[in-house]
């Protein structure tokens, strides 16, 4: 079709994606299925709460013999120390006692396109026997969290997530002693991907590992910083969507490391240009609902459902950033005027000074939530956000701020007011911020589990120790070495 048969007025525009388009997880297919000759080695891996994925090989052998008796549960042991393990510390309330039983989730099979002969594989935690009242369940599992909100939403409110998720980051040639960038060219300059430069190959390697591996590659081009580029993937329901995270992350570091390059998602390296998010696109999809005039008038082209949904995310946020944006770091990217969201919880339509900025033409809406960034747990990080908008759709929640068409700094204070961002929450200016948040957010401590919380800001508390240097050169070669 030319573009002049496009009809003039026609209101929508770019892909458009529904939940039929994807559905709730990859097809799981049978041990022979996936492990095909070419497949030598299978990583068990997993996420835990500081975002550091962990994995063991298995040789194709041993990985069948976990299978060869129907009457056992396949997986590996792993000590219940995983989840408080910070460097070579632990945090308190993590001990040398206890086991877990791994148990691989064949339906999140990849083959790992960057490693030749080897596939990944992501589980579930569970107790090794059922303890009274939880069954076999390990609340603090990500996969699970995350799984029982995904199913929650379908069970109680006949509501599904799409969530796509854009990916910045870093290449250098050096760390040490001082970083050094493969570039300084700007923002989609061609110059910052020349034919022959080792950057050039390093992301069409990138972009064919994940399109060989079956993830949607929707783009990948130049960013701000030195050195930055970006990879976005598209939407997947919310559990693929983060798995899919991690396979594409660990793409882009073995990549990078082939050829001699260190990639860092370090949410910002450079005072005088852009920092690392990992913005997350968020679309909401239910049965049609009845008008509901109370907050219409807020954002017209929203239904009840987004509207309620949004409210949560806004009404939430500065917990919701102890799980977004879980290091000390991250909160130089909490600042006004640097178009990375601001610090007013608040949205605007195509506004990229607002933490949850509205997409897409009216009736494919979806939310692009800014206060993510790449040292957050994927599963934890899409679990609050979703957490937090479907308990406010449970409730019927009004959405209490309209679109802010500029950035609210740049309001006088009648606008403000007329906006309602005069009462609109402000965004935690460090990660104690956000974790005192947390805390005190009944509404998260619901969604999440407050065995759960408790021991997230545990664990988070040291890591922020362990991620502080002796200094600020030695701190900020933790985060690019770390993250």
């Amino acid at each position: 079709m030319s573009i002049s048969s496009n009809p003039e007025g026609t209101r929508t525009y770019g892909p458009l994606y529904t939940i039929q388009d994807n559905p709730p997880a990859l097809a799981a297919k049978s041990l022979d299925e996936l492990l095909t000759p070419d497949i030598k080695f299978v990583r068990v891996q997993w996420i835990d709460l500081i975002n550091t994925t962990r994995y063991r090989v298995l040789p194709v052998s041993y990985f069948r013999r976990l299978y060869a008796d129907p009457n056992s549960r396949a997986g590996i042991s792993l000590s219940k120390v995983v989840f408080g393990i910070v460097g070579l510390q632990t945090a308190p309330g993590f001990g040398a006692v206890g086991e877990y039983l791994y148990v691989p989730d064949l339906g999140s099979w990849r083959v790992c396109t960057y490693a030749p002969g080897h596939a990944s594989v992501m589980g579930w935690f569970q107790e090794n026997a059922p303890l009274p009242g939880k069954g076999l369940t390990v609340d603090l599992c990500p996969r699970t969290i995350l799984r029982r909100i995904e199913r929650e939403a379908q069970e109680k409110a006949g509501v599904s997530f799409l969530i796509g998720v854009e990916s910045e980051f870093i290449l250098m040639s050096a760390t040490a002693p001082e970083p050094v960038f493969v570039n300084h060219a700007d923002w989609s300059a061609a110059a910052k991907t020349r034919t022959g430069s080792v950057e050039s190959l390093v992301l069409e390697e990138i972009a064919q590992c994940l399109l060989d591996a079956g993830v949607e590659l929707q783009m990948y081009h130049a960013e701000s910083a030195p050195g930055q580029y970006e990879v976005v993937t598209g939407p997947l329901t919310p559990l693929a969507a983060a798995d899919t995270l991690v396979f594409t992350r660990e793409t882009i570091y073995n990549v990078a490391n082939k050829h001699g390059l260190r990639a860092t998602f370090a949410p910002r390296l450079h005072t005088d240009s852009c920092g690392n998010g990992a913005h997350a696109h968020v679309s909401v999809h239910g049965p049609p609902t009845a008008p509901r005039a109370a907050d219409a008038a807020c954002a017209p082209t929203l239904t009840p459902t987004e509207r309620s949904f949004l409210q949560g995310i806004l009404g939430h946020l500065p917990g919701i950033c102890a799980l977004t944006l879980p290091t000390a770091a991250s909160y130089a990217r909490v600042v006004d005027g640097i178009w990375s969201g601001g610090t007013y919880a608040c949205w605007g339509t195509s506004n990229r000074e607002v933490p949850v900025r509205l997409c897409g033409p009216p009736g494919h809406r979806h939310f692009e939530v800014k206060s993510v960034d790449a040292t957050a747990t994927p599963h934890l990080a899409i679990a609050a956000l979703l957490g937090s908008g479907l308990k406010s759709i449970l409730d019927g929640a009004l959405l209490g701020v309209s679109d802010c068409p500029k950035p609210v700094p740049e309001m006088t204070t009648e606008e403000r007011v007329m906006l309602g961002v005069s009462s609109a929450l402000r965004l935690p200016k460090t990660i104690t911020d956000a974790r005192k948040a947390l805390a005190a957010d009944e509404h998260l401590n619901s969604v999440l589990g407050e065995e759960f919380v408790d021991t997230y800001i545990r664990v988070n508390e040291t890591l922020e120790k362990f991620m502080r240097g002796k200094n600020e050169k030695d701190t900020v070669r933790k985060l690019i070495e770390y993250f």
